[in-house]
């Protein structure tokens, strides 16, 4: 998160600045205003893609229902297929981009590693809205692509001229879209860690449902809930909590010292050679 935080404010500031000031100021103040951000997202971008890499692979070990769900695997095997966008259905990913084997590939390095699939449980514990899931995970992964590939050209194009680069840099409009390109993949990151999670708030400790039944059994009536909260901010004078600081406050305190201790609170007078 924090990588995809510099990578989507770096792409920001730097779509703005070539949108606004640079394609009309190009003096060095402005010119280094779009090159310092872009270096840092460039930079953090292609590391962006290891570590996400890296945390699907773990999640189809420690988490195989929700890789499951976000690869549209429905049967547990091997030599699975990788889909590139497609319909997920019970039957299979209907339409688009096949790559046979790849699945497996991508998480054990060999297309005979097995991959868990939704068949493995029942349909009360998958991620819901599949096709979503599935679509959000591609387009993430596909605009990370593309904004390595700006990097990429970013840097070609420092190394051969050794100078700032401005308009030779911008292929086709791309820093001007790239901070909306990254906002679009941080937001399909959380559809698919928050969608992918589901049924689970902990995964095989505590199911969503169960938590949300705890929160209206806590604030009352889902409809009642914004009451309940400012009447908890704000207790009325009969109240237990009220009726209970009204002594504390006219005593001053538990032992009705208005400088009584309190945590991490001044203990009474500082001596003077403390203050000499």
């Amino acid at each position: 998160m924090l990588l995809a935080a510099y990578l989507m404010t770096g792409f920001i500031v730097a779509s703005n600045l070539r949108g606004r000031d640079v394609a009309r100021r190009r003096d060095r103040y402005h010119r280094l205003g779009l090159l310092i951000p872009l270096t840092v997202a460039c930079i953090a971008t292609p590391i962006q893609f290891a570590v996400g890499d890296t945390a699907a692979r773990a999640i189809a070990h420690d988490q195989p229902i929700k890789f499951a769900g976000m690869e549209c695997v429905q049967q547990t095997s091997t030599d699975v297929t990788e889909y590139i966008y497609g319909r997920c259905t019970s039957s299979g990913v209907k339409g688009g981009i096949a790559i046979p084997g790849f699945d497996s590939f991508l998480v054990g390095w060999s297309t005979s590693t097995q991959v868990t699939g939704l068949d493995s449980v029942s349909p009360d514990d998958r991620p819901p809205a599949n096709t979503m899931l599935h679509w959000a995970f591609d387009t993430m992964v596909g605009i990370c692509t593309v904004l390595i590939a700006l990097g990429a050209w970013l840097g070609f194009v420092w190394w051969r001229k050794r100078d700032n680069p401005e308009d030779e840099v911008v292929p086709a409009g791309g820093w001007q879209i790239s901070g909306a390109l990254a906002v679009i993949a941080l937001e399909c990151g959380w559809i698919v860690t928050e969608v992918g999670r589901q049924p689970w708030i902990v995964y095989n400790v505590m199911r969503t449902s169960d938590a949300g039944h705890q929160l209206e059994r806590d604030l009352g009536d889902v409809h009642t809930g914004a009451p309940a909260l400012r009447a908890a901010r704000q207790p009325s004078s009969s109240s237990p909590c009220a009726r209970c600081r009204r002594p504390l406050a006219r005593r001053g305190g538990d032992d009705g010292d208005p400088d009584s201790d309190v945590p991490y609170g001044p203990s009474g007078p500082v001596p003077a050679e403390v203050v000499s």
